[in-house]
């Protein structure tokens, strides 16, 4: 009898302790949930034994609309930044959280894709954001002689060299896939040369045109990058641009702080920022705010939901998500060591330089009118050969002026 009643507290026990388990789902486009789980979440798990974390990956493509069907809502959802997330809190699916307690360990710029455009309403935690620059193969440049450069003239002077000496590849990148010149190429020069967010916000509030001058440039060094890309650049993948560097047998590689994790085991991995055209130049950077997070209005478990989102305000997730994710940075004010080294370097450019974001992000991209894919377009037809920089910055000017009211407006004032 004793041993039945021993065996029935057990059960009851192991019953209560399975009910004190919340679970919470977070929808997100990513496959890092495994990170996660394994470098991340323990120590939340530790204060938070009562709660576990489930990852839900939906298809990239339909990443929006999925987020609004309530039939299958999880309890938190990853967010996009600006106009994509805008229209799903719109919607109805993120809690506003604009008073929540830890917000005010984010700054305002770091705030400001996951507000309404008044300002007025926070919908997301931001999370992490990605540096452009370039990586390098130390290896390469330490057997050529090479140093990392700081203006354009040294830039291509150092291209000029792996070249002429041929046994390595200046530079790999490819043009094929359109994002990748547009990302890699147009957002990771351009803001050295509209100089970051003054010139990111003039296209916004239409006081600037992308044909201005500084447009046309980085039209025309992209141009000159093909010289650099080995032959028949125009079939190369962006797998087979990344299989070319890890190889071992290319020099520079046009980035995204992304790439740290599949580039850092297989070269000697280096990182330079992108060249200014004078030394004593300001720089600026391209640190585009990527990722947020944000409570699903109709999920069943919104205590357990903000209890995890209220710990991601703290230093100890930042220095988790930065050191188990290198290349995605914390959008938190808080101070922290990072581990690796590139990722190191390139975080350290936000003390160097002046930091913006991608220029089409706010405002300038929806589905119904995408200043993001128009950029892709251009920059393709540039690098093709099949546009000159001149004509691609007016198509460019064209095709925004013809939708986005500002810019429409400034372009009557120009012909009055």
């Amino acid at each position: 009898m004793n041993k039945k009643i021993l065996l029935a507290l057990g059960l009851s026990a192991l019953a209560m302790n399975a009910q004190a388990t919340t679970v919470i789902t977070i929808d997100t486009w990513s496959n890092e949930g495994d990170i996660w789980q394994e470098k991340i979440l323990p120590a939340f798990y530790k204060k938070n034994p009562g709660i576990k974390v489930e990852f839900r990956q939906l298809d990239f493509s339909k990443y929006d609309l999925l987020l609004q069907d309530k039939e299958r809502a999880g309890d938190l959802a990853m967010c996009r930044p600006f106009d994509s997330s805008l229209k799903i809190f719109q919607a109805g699916v993120f809690d506003e959280i604009t008073e929540m307690d830890g917000i005010e360990n984010f700054p305002s710029f770091a705030q400001s894709p996951w507000q309404t455009r008044s300002g007025a309403q926070t919908y997301c935690l931001p999370m992490a954001s990605v540096i452009h620059g370039f990586f390098y193969n130390k290896s390469v440049f330490k057997e050529l002689g090479l140093k990392e450069p700081e203006t354009r003239r040294e830039f291509y002077q150092l291209l000029d060299k792996v070249k002429s000496d041929g046994r390595y590849q200046a530079m790999s990148m490819s043009v094929k896939d359109k994002w990748v010149p547009a990302t890699l190429g147009f957002q990771n020069i351009g803001p050295n040369y509209w100089k970051g967010e003054d010139g990111r916000l003039g296209i916004v509030e239409g006081t600037e045109q992308l044909n201005d001058k500084s447009y046309q440039s980085v039209f025309a060094e992209l141009s000159r990058w093909v010289n650099y890309l080995g032959p028949d650049y125009q079939s190369v993948s962006y797998a087979d641009s990344i299989d070319a560097f890890k190889s071992g047998k290319v020099a520079v590689y046009p980035a995204g702080s992304w790439g740290i994790p599949t580039f850092r085991n297989e070269i000697e991995l280096g990182a330079f920022k992108p060249p200014v055209a004078h030394k004593g130049d300001e720089c600026y950077i391209s640190d585009h705010t990527d990722i947020g997070i944000g409570v699903n209005t109709h999920s069943k478990n919104k205590e357990a939901a903000m209890t995890l989102l209220n710990w991601m305000t703290t230093a100890e997730f930042a220095e988790r998500l930065t050191n188990s994710l290198p290349g995605f940075f914390s959008l938190s004010n808080h101070f922290i060591e990072v581990s690796d080294p590139t990722a190191a370097t390139m975080m350290s450019w936000r003390t160097e330089c002046d930091s913006t974001i991608r220029s089409t992000a706010q405002n300038l991209s929806s589905p119904k009118h995408n200043l993001e894919d128009e950029v892709w377009n251009q920059t393709y037809s540039v690098m093709m050969k099949q546009k000159t920089s001149i004509e691609a910055a007016n198509d460019l000017q064209f095709k925004l002026a013809e939708w986005y009211l500002p810019q429409t407006n400034a372009k009557k004032e120009q012909c009055e």
